[in-house]
């Protein structure tokens, strides 16, 4: 069935109209940028916009279970983020139900008719990273540069936050029009593949029967350009190892101690001797290594970061496994001991090849896109949005995850990055009508 051409045009004249509204909240976003569990003024100010525009919202405890949450800031740091994002007028009310970094924020909205539940899923966090202040840099320029330290919007969720509310508007506006449900899930953390698993497990997506996610820019830096059969979505495992042994004098008394610096060496190397899995691609990588206090002193503590990857769920599951079991060898091999904490993580996936071929579809009937990727497209990385897709699809729904192609100032998470503001307007088109179609059945996956 073909989607209803008045409906589609209802949709495209109120994203026209908002274009100026959302280059305003996209760039108000970007100036305050806040890294993933400390979204504070960006959560509150998305809680608040639903809210406004009718939808029941959830945020804090009851979207994001807090045993589940992974890389969580240290209580001080949360405590001050959430100060400051009141004193740069985040509602009060709303921030402290996110307290503790609890900063997902769910609305749902049911409208006329019987139908089904379509989720869109929306990335809020920046990246720890100081934004360039070298000149021709157009957020520079044109006054809306980040003002936090260690704060910027890298990935374009600033871009993201915004779609997602245009969405919302408009899908609010049309609710007479439309049937079944729509959950609009606005997720912390995504950096680091944080934050998506906490609010799985807090079950937002337990009722779902279509999950659609976007990026912007990803795989395609040109605006206009649109992929929706996405593949290669790499599980993945951060870990970080804390390893603790005894000080000694190096030269007086070194059989006193215990080395941990040197067990976290021998980890490290033996780490990237993991054996390969048949089952398909698999990565390793000890990306940091900080150890040991002085030349002459037995090294006592040794902190190693690394990440697991693999093409599914089941390889990475192995690559983890086994790296836990070398890290722990490793330390009792030097007679010290060893902390492994989880600090991300995300699930394999791929788009559900009958909702990917209709999305393709649809985007080339709206017209409005100069390139339709019609051969699959290898993610090659990881993006915890697979944690909803792997839900839904095992609920037996369908998931799918869409590339928006944007043309970049500079590659993802570069101090440089900033995009072209127009894709905020071609995303919420294809985002809200393909909503609107499955909403209605006019879209059939």
């Amino acid at each position: 069935m073909k989607q209803s051409n008045a409906l589609v045009e209802k949709i495209f004249a109120a994203a026209d109209a908002m274009n100026d509204e959302m280059v305003t909240r996209r760039r108000d976003l970007h100036k305050y940028a806040e890294p993933g569990w400390t979204e504070f003024r960006t959560a509150a100010m998305v809680a608040g916009e639903l809210t406004k525009l009718g939808y029941a919202v959830e945020a804090g405890a009851a979207v994001v279970k807090k045993e589940a949450m992974m890389g969580v800031p240290s209580d001080e740091r949360l405590a001050k983020e959430m100060e400051r994002a009141v004193s740069e007028g985040a509602d009060p009310q709303w921030v402290e139900k996110m307290a503790g970094g609890l900063t997902g924020v769910v609305g749902t909205m049911k409208c006329a008719g019987d139908g089904p539940v379509v989720a869109l899923r929306f990335d809020m966090d920046a990246l720890d990273l100081m934004e360039t202040t070298d000149a021709g840099h157009e957020p520079l320029e044109k006054g809306f540069a980040s003002v936090h330290d260690w704060g910027m919007h890298a990935c374009g969720h600033d871009g993201h936050t915004t779609i997602g509310l245009a969405v919302a508007k408009i899908l609010a506006e049309l609710k007479e029009e439309l049937k079944g449900t729509v959950k609009m899930i606005f997720q912390p953390a995504e950096e680091g593949v944080r934050g998506a698993y906490a609010m799985v497990e807090a079950g937002v997506v337990d009722d779902a029967d279509y999950l659609l996610g976007a990026h912007i820019g990803m795989k395609l830096p040109r605006t206009g350009a649109i992929a929706a059969r996405i593949y290669g979505m790499l599980a993945t495992t951060k870990f970080d190892a804390n390893f603790t042994g005894v000080p000694a004098h190096a030269g007086m008394a070194p059989e006193q101690g215990k080395n941990a610096l040197l067990a976290a060496a021998c980890a490290a190397l033996n780490l990237h001797a993991i054996s390969r899995h048949s089952g398909g691609t698999s990565r390793i990588n000890v990306g940091k290594l900080i150890a040991g206090s002085g030349r002459n002193v037995i090294g006592d503590k040794a902190l190693l970061q690394l990440e697991t990857r693999g093409i599914s769920t089941e390889v990475n599951e192995y690559v983890a496994s086994e790296a836990q079991r070398i890290i722990k060898a490793a330390a009792d091999m030097y007679g010290v001991t060893v902390d492994i904490s989880r600090a991300g993580g995300a699930a394999g996936a791929e788009n559900s090849p009958a909702l990917a071929d209709a999305l393709t579809e649809h985007a080339r009937e709206l017209g409005i896109f100069s390139e339709i990727v019609e051969e699959p497209v290898d993610f090659g990385g990881s993006e915890d949005c697979s944690y909803f897709m792997q839900r839904v699809q095992n609920n037996g729904g369908q998931a799918a995850y869409l590339n928006i192609g944007a043309k970049l100032a500079a590659g993802h998470h570069d101090a440089h990055f900033t995009f072209d503001e127009a894709v905020l307007g071609l995303s919420v088109k294809v985002i809200a009508t393909s909503a609107a179609g499955l909403l209605n059945g006019e879209i059939k996956a």
